[in-house]
């Protein structure tokens, strides 16, 4: 991959490319690192994607399902 997951998720947000597979791939290993991060307690528990990130998870989610 040329971009980092990371950057995928920042330029479909930014409308700079897609909501694609390679969109729907980057959040999903983000949203994999995120949960074990917050798995370890304490202040990282806290931690969660953007309100606008959540809105793309919920998205890509539907589509997946749908």
């Amino acid at each position: 991959m040329d971009q980092s997951h990371c950057q995928v998720v920042a330029g479909t947000l930014k409308g700079q490319r897609p909501v694609d597979e390679q969109t729907h791939a980057s959040l999903s290993v983000l949203a994999e690192r995120l949960e074990r991060l917050r798995s370890q307690g304490g202040l990282f528990s806290a931690i969660e994607f953007s309100p606008h990130a959540r809105r793309l998870q919920a998205r890509c989610e539907a589509v997946s399902v749908g």
